[in-house]
């Protein structure tokens, strides 16, 4: 699979200065967390499911987790679980017939499920990477992570946990501290299968009876912004004892009051704004567009979506522009090692190389997942090409 792999040849080589890279399940931990990208949820519960994936797949979609969690009530846990076991059946016989499939990861409720379902899956438990675990602190994460690595012994397939950070001890400023120092310590045990974490924003604002409008981003609301700062903060640094990080969910799906339509006729789009102002108008995207560069400000890659309709945006801001590109290869030249101050190919910054290099490592490890935009290509273009005409 690749980032815009459902985009013709000739499309791909008028948008990319370097294309994205092909990767597989079976590609390097680091490679899969760069390349989540957009993970579409979806209920355990479709009775075409794998239909569905095959679909998304046919799309763009890179990565789903099918949930038995929060998207299903309780007396549906049995009937997702049954239809899971007969949906990845079909995808196993789907892919031994050629068909491509994204990654897959099954959000689940309690540890137990996770040795059941693999055992009953069989050797179709080879479309399955991994597990989302819900509401993660020390405490209750560990008994998950154990049963993931005992999973794994017992049916030889590489399985990864993602963690979700939406516990109300978190969010609590008296608990915070110590919930996080406990998150750090008990996935740094479980690095090698620890891919990704995520962010709960919902229950976040469930915790105090607020919910965000969609003119609104997850940084509006102060509380949120603050736990997600603090997370980063301990869990995302890039010294090398950090995880990827990826972005809270967007609720909204539906026509909306343009409230941001003035800023967004501004950076980061560079003008051609009826263009952009008509992208908006058919997938009301305002409040997403902002929240995406905002995540990747505040150091955050990929997203968690509820809707198709947000994965072609998401994706669009993760392909690195031309200049972006240029300055980060510039800083990592071999002979930049000593460090010092150049300024910048496109003569508009300055690039000091050591303070840089963290972010030029980064830019470039987003480059091979999902591109290099040519040189004058942009956010319009790339979001026009990939949003699916039907």
């Amino acid at each position: 699979m690749r980032h815009f792999g459902h985009l013709g040849p000739d499309i791909r080589k008028k948008l990319f200065h370097r294309e994205p890279v092909e990767f597989t399940a079976a590609s390097s931990a680091r490679t899969l967390a760069t390349a989540l990208g957009a993970t579409l949820y979806s209920p355990a519960t479709r009775p075409r499911l794998a239909d569905d994936i095959r679909k998304q797949s046919g799309r763009g979609v890179v990565s789903m987790v099918l949930c038995l969690e929060d998207s299903i009530s309780d007396a549906e846990v049995v009937a997702g679980e049954t239809n899971l076991v007969r949906q990845f059946a079909l995808l196993d016989e789907a892919a031994e017939g050629g068909a491509d499939l994204p990654l897959l990861f099954i959000r689940v409720r309690t540890p137990e499920q996770i040795a059941d379902l693999a055992r009953r899956m069989g050797p179709a438990v080879r479309r399955l990477s991994g597990f989302v675990v819900p509401k993660f602190t020390a405490e209750r994460g560990a008994a998950f992570l154990e049963t993931l690595r005992a999973t794994e012994d017992a049916c030889g397939q590489r399985l990864f946990a993602m963690p979700v950070l939406e516990s109300p001890q978190l969010l609590h400023l008296e608990s915070r501290r110590a919930t996080l120092a406990g998150i750090a310590a008990a996935v740094d045990a479980h690095r090698d299968r620890v891919l990704a974490l995520r962010l709960g924003v919902t229950d976040f604002c469930s915790a105090y009876g607020l919910r965000r409008a969609p003119d609104m981003t997850a940084y509006d609301v102060q509380i949120v912004a603050s736990v997600i700062a603090d997370v980063v903060n301990v869990l995302g640094r890039a010294d090398g004892s950090g995880f990827t990080v990826t972005g809270p969910v967007w609720e909204y799906f539906r026509l909306h009051e343009r409230m941001f339509k003035p800023q967004l006729r501004q950076s980061p789009f560079r003008g051609r704004a009826e263009e952009l102002r008509t992208a908006l108008i058919a997938h009301d995207m305002d409040g997403l567009l902002r929240e995406i560069e905002l995540d990747r400000a505040n150091g955050l890659l990929g997203k968690t979506c509820i809707h198709p309709s947000h994965v072609a945006p998401v994706h669009a801001l993760s392909v690195v522009s031309h200049e972006e590109f240029s300055d980060a290869a510039d800083i990592l030249r071999p002979e930049r090692g000593d460090g010092g101050v150049l300024r910048s190919a496109y003569t508009n910054k300055m690039n000091e190389v050591k303070p840089h290099r963290a972010w030029a490592e980064r830019t470039l490890l987003r480059a091979e997942a999902f591109g290099v935009a040519r040189e004058g290509v942009g956010f319009v273009e790339l979001l026009t090409a990939s949003v699916p005409q039907d």
